[in-house]
């Protein structure tokens, strides 16, 4: 794959990352932003999907804003693989020749992204929150500093690629009414041989209650919920809120909880609605994952936390009878209601 500048390109392309056979809901988000930056002057919006979807999976992609799908026939494999995902979206950009290319900034995205720019020799704006159309030019905006300011980034390469963070872009509605076209892409054969094989994976969550990167409310803990049987509590507060818990790097070193509900630098990025950070000290490669909340509820029995400094509201004391007496609370609202 290779760039060439001289060839006009239009058109947005969307990585259509799926979880359990569905488009993530992140995808859509990024048809919402696709769809305004299109009328802005980019044009057709296009979803490149793997394997082999289900109809209504096309049925809520085309409902979700997409005017084109290409679908890549790959090899039956149930988990991402960066050398299959490159050669079938090498194939399919033999088909189009898109302005921008749009992944979410998810696991998949954070590693399939920078590949294919190193290959299109395209530039490339990862964890971004806004993105504009000015004049022929594209600007990405994104956190720097452990989100104490905002970079504005200039692509001026056709395409350029960019990974956006869930919960920044606002979906369209769905409607039925809308059509688009499925383009059947054949792969060109590679050997199989070559490439790593994932065998198995493990889902360190119970499959209960929101994705953590999706969720309206995160509830997380740190260091100084003293140990595993914390996060119990936590669960708690979570449940009645209906958010999914999260939790510091030490907590998930210390082994307190699975790998998979760290956030911050290291570990998974958040942008909910609020954000309740219990027993973490608030150290900025934590708030590099949960600094974009709408609000930050820091539970702390330290009153001097750098978190206090972030949060929009505090609570000093200890999380044992500060949460307990939370979730009482709510759950008389919510009887009372």
């Amino acid at each position: 794959m290779t760039r060439d500048s001289s060839s006009q390109k239009s058109g947005i392309l969307i990585v259509g990352e799926c979880a359990k056979e569905i488009p993530v809901a992140l995808v859509f988000e990024l048809l919402g932003l696709g769809r305004r930056l299109g009328s802005g002057g980019l044009g057709e919006v296009s979803v490149a999907l793997l394997g082999n979807p289900a109809p209504e999976v096309f049925a809520a992609l085309i409902a979700g804003g997409a005017e084109r799908i290409f679908v890549a026939r790959t090899p039956a494999r149930e988990h991402y693989e960066s050398d299959v995902w490159l050669a079938a979206l090498a194939d399919i950009l033999a088909r189009t020749s898109p302005r921008l290319i749009l992944a979410g900034h998810t696991a998949l995205g954070a590693d399939l992204a920078p590949r294919l720019a190193f290959r299109l020799k395209a530039a490339i704006a990862t964890g971004c929150e806004r993105l504009v159309l000015s004049g022929d030019k594209l600007h990405a905006t994104r956190p720097c500093f452990g989100h104490k300011a905002r970079e504005v980034l200039a692509l001026k390469t056709h395409p350029s690629i960019v990974t956006v963070r869930a919960r920044t872009n606002e979906a369209i509605e769905r409607s039925s009414e809308r059509s688009g076209e499925i383009v059947e892409v054949a792969i060109q054969a590679f050997d199989n041989r070559a490439i790593p094989r994932v065998t198995a994976r493990k889902y360190d969550d119970t499959g209960e209650g929101p994705r953590l990167e999706s969720a309206n409310v995160v509830v997380a803990g740190g260091r100084g919920l003293g140990g595993a049987e914390g996060f119990e509590t936590l669960a708690k507060l979570a449940h009645i809120l209906g958010g999914a818990v999260g939790a510091s790097r030490v907590a998930c070193d210390l082994g307190w909880c699975p790998r998979s509900w760290q956030v911050g630098l290291t570990g998974k990025t958040v942008t909910p609605s609020l954000y309740v950070a219990v027993g973490i000290s608030g150290a900025s490669h934590h708030m590099a994952g949960c600094g974009n909340a709408s609000a930050i509820l820091a539970i702390n029995s330290d009153p001097e936390a750098p978190i206090f400094k972030e949060a929009r509201f505090g609570l000093v004391g200890d999380y044992r009878e500060l949460v307990p007496a939370l979730v009482t609370e709510l759950a008389r609202h919510k009887t009372a209601a």
